[in-house]
């Protein structure tokens, strides 16, 4: 559990998977409008870091200008299905403030 916290933990990481879950697959100029305060460093990195853990995929069309699209994988799919408690226990949370 240690390794896999560790990986996911990251800044943006876990907001990253919701908003794939939320929205499907995105393009890297979408993502980015809807997570919003994130720098194309730091998405790109986590993108990176989560394509190599096989939670998300990459699908690259070769059209100009490129397009990329990101999107969770099965393995993705099964992560998100665990943060779907800690998102409505947020909702409860901030429901009660």
């Amino acid at each position: 559990m240690e390794s896999l916290l560790n990986q996911i933990s990251g800044t943006w990481t876990t907001y990253i998977l919701w908003f794939l879950h939320k929205h499907g697959s995105l393009r890297f100029g979408e993502l980015r409008r809807k997570i919003g305060d994130i720098s194309t460093k730091v998405l790109t990195e986590r993108l990176r870091m989560m394509e190599s853990m096989g939670i998300i995929f990459r699908h690259y069309e070769p059209t100009i200008p490129p397009k990329v699209t990101y999107g969770l994988t099965d393995r993705g799919k099964e992560l998100t299905k665990a943060l779907t408690p800690l998102y409505k226990l947020a909702l409860r949370w901030n429901a009660s403030e």
